[in-house]
Formats: C-alpha cells, sequence, structure tokens
C-alpha cells in the first residue's frame, strides 16, 4: 500500500427533497383536502475516524464524494426518504482543513470520533403543511433545499510518542527494526527512506509508539531533497531521538544541520525533549568514540549515547530513558486533564 499523508478532495451534501401538491381523491368524500407530504432531508457529508488505516490513499484516486438526495413527498401524506449520509472513513491522527489549508475544521485523534463536514438540505414542505381555517385548499409546496459544497485538505499526522531525526543514512531505519517489529527498508548501500514508518516498541513492561521519518538535509525548509514535511508527523510526539552516524567526518556540522532544520519548521518541535546518540559506535574504535562523542556533547550540551542498531549496543539504555520521559508527559497530560474536568461548572 502506497503512503499518502495530504489529499485536496471536494464533497457536497445531498439536496432536500421537494414537498408534494396533492389532493385526497377518493369515492364518497367530497371534500377530501390537501395530502401532500413532506420532502426528505438531503445526506450530510461525515468525516469518521477509524482504526486499520494508516495512509489517506482512499483519495488519491476519487477526489469527489457527494451525498444523496432526498426523495420527494408524496400524495397520502407520505414524506419522502432522507438522502444517505457520505462517510468518509479517515486514520487516527488526521487533520481536516479549509481550502486556505490554514483553517482547521477537526483534529481526528480517537477511534470513532465523527464530524459533520456539510449537512444536508432540509426537504419542502408539502401542501398539507399550509392546510388553515381559512386557506383549506393551498395548492402550492416548498423545493427542498440545496445542500452545501466545499473542497476540503486532508493532512495526516502519525500518532507516535518518539520520533527519529537525523541525516539520511543515519541508521534510522536499522535502529527502528532493532527495537521493534517493524520492517523497514535496509541495505549495505546508502539510500533514504521515502515514506514513515511506525513501530511498537516494549522495553521492560512499558510500550510505545516510535516513529521514523525520511532523511534531512541542509536546506530542507526551503525544499531541497523531500523537504521537511514529514517533520509534520512528529508534532505529536513527546520525544525526539536524534540520530547521528558516527562514522561521518563531521559530526557537529550533522547535528547542527538537524536542529536547524527543526528550528526553522518550528510548530513545537524545537522544544521537544531529545535524546542525542551517536549511532554506528561498532564501526568506530574507542578513541574514536570518546572524541565525536566529546565534540556533540560541546555542541549539544547534553549527554551523547553512544549506540548501535546492529550489534545492539546502548540501545536499552536510550529507550529506558524515552520511556521515563514519556510516562512522564502521560502523567502531565493525564493531570492537566483531571484538573480541568474538576474545574468544569454546568
Amino acid at each position: 500500500m502506497k503512503f499518502l499523508d495530504q489529499a485536496k478532495i471536494h464533497i457536497r451534501s445531498g439536496n432536500g427533497g421537494a414537498g408534494c401538491v396533492s389532493f385526497r381523491r377518493e369515492k364518497f368524500i367530497e371534500f377530501g383536502g390537501p395530502d401532500g407530504g413532506d420532502g426528505g432531508k438531503g445526506g450530510d457529508v461525515i468525516a469518521e475516524c477509524v482504526e486499520g488505516l494508516n495512509t489517506l490513499i482512499d483519495y488519491r484516486f476519487q477526489q469527489h464524494f457527494k451525498a444523496k438526495t432526498g426523495m420527494h413527498g408524496m400524495g397520502k401524506n407520505r414524506s419522502g426518504a432522507n438522502g444517505a449520509d457520505m462517510i468518509l472513513k479517515v486514520p487516527v491522527g488526521t487533520q481536516i482543513f479549509e481550502e486556505d489549508e490554514e483553517t482547521l475544521i477537526a483534529d481526528m485523534t480517537e477511534v470513532g470520533q465523527k464530524i459533520v463536514l456539510a449537512k444536508g438540505g432540509n426537504g419542502g414542505f408539502g401542501n398539507a403543511y399550509f392546510k388553515s381555517s381559512t386557506n383549506q385548499a393551498p395548492r402550492r409546496a416548498n423545493p427542498g433545499l440545496e445542500g452545501e459544497e466545499k473542497t476540503i485538505v486532508l493532512r495526516l499526522k502519525l500518532i507516535a510518542d518518539a520520533g527519529l531525526v537525523g541525516l539520511p543514512n543515519a541508521g534510522k531505519s536499522t535502529f527502528l527494526a532493532a527495537v521493534s517489529a517493524a520492517k523497514p527498508k535496509i541495505a549495505d548501500y546508502p539510500f533514504t527512506t521515502l515514506t514513515p514508518g511506525l513501530g511498537v516498541v516494549s522495553v521492560d513492561t512499558r510500550t510505545f509508539v516510535l516513529a521514523d521519518i525520511p532523511g534531512l538535509i541542509e536546506g530542507a525548509h526551503e525544499g531541497a531533497g523531500l523537504g521537511d514535511r514529514f517533520l509534520g508527523h512528529l508534532e505529536r510526539c513527546r520525544i525526539l531521538i536524534h540520530l547521528i552516524d558516527g562514522t561521518s567526518d563531521d559530526v557537529a556540522d550533522a547535528y547542527h544541520v538537524i536542529r536547524g532544520e527543526i528550528e526553522a519548521y518550528g510548530a513545537g518541535l524545537e522544544a521537544k525533549p531529545e535524546i542525542l546518540c551517536l549511532n554506528k559506535a561498532d564501526a568506530l574504535t574507542e578513541e574514536e568514540r570518546e572524541e565525536k562523542a566529546a565534540i556533540l556533547e560541546d555542541e549539544s550540551g547534553a549527554r551523547v549515547f553512544a549506540i548501535s542498531g546492529v550489534s545492539g549496543e546502548g540501545i536499552q539504555s536510550v529507550l529506558r530513558l524515552a520511556a521515563d520521559e514519556i510516562g512522564a508527559r502521560r502523567a502531565e497530560e493525564r493531570a492537566e486533564e483531571t484538573d480541568q474536568d474538576e474545574g468544569w461548572q454546568p
């Protein structure tokens, strides 16, 4: 299945059905009176968050979605049936924007969450509705109201607890494969991941979701390489794991390139906690490890972990630290929700 994290679609809700003009035509009933029924309501366009989806590929080859029109009213006071709704199924983490791609309509973060994007038109009244003591034989009925029509943008932001960042070939995919059951493409030649990947990490008795995004290069915020659009998948992460290729000639430059792109992207990523790792330590001598780790500590002012996705060295320490930070963040979020609920008054 191809990965697609953004789509622009056109939606239209159903028109309401027209009311009916009708009179009773029965033998021996001289003054039958009006009996025209009302039209049915047009169908709504509804977005529903479902499990089992992790891409917007369903909206790649179909961009127009229309709900059904309500049925017209009929004689004998028969109302028209309501039009069927159009349900747009989206994965968890989908954001829905107006056509300007800035006005947020909804953020779909929980399975089962629903939102009406376009309401169907109401059905028109039949002539029976207009009967009164002064107008006992109305010959008028209302047409149904038209539905709503608009263009919206769907943007998927993966929901993960931790995110991997680094230059291409920093070993992010190898790290993800080593700590989870995910099977990203790994090879003994240089290449870059083209689509984000997710894996569930288990450490001790705790679990969290880890996201791997395509590597960044200098100038990504200006469109170089694959750009920085995939950084959007890290906006929901609680912590970042920054991998530096230990075999590179200038580890300080590699660190500053990634930090520069993260700061240029913004959206709060630059303020997220970060675990800095000197990867591919199995390919370094003890002297090279100490030298490059010292350089990174001087540049970042943070502790540097020497790890290897191939041999597994240092992996558990990093995962435990990430799990501790994620657990602390989750506890803070729960406490904030509790405070909000206790402070709520009807």
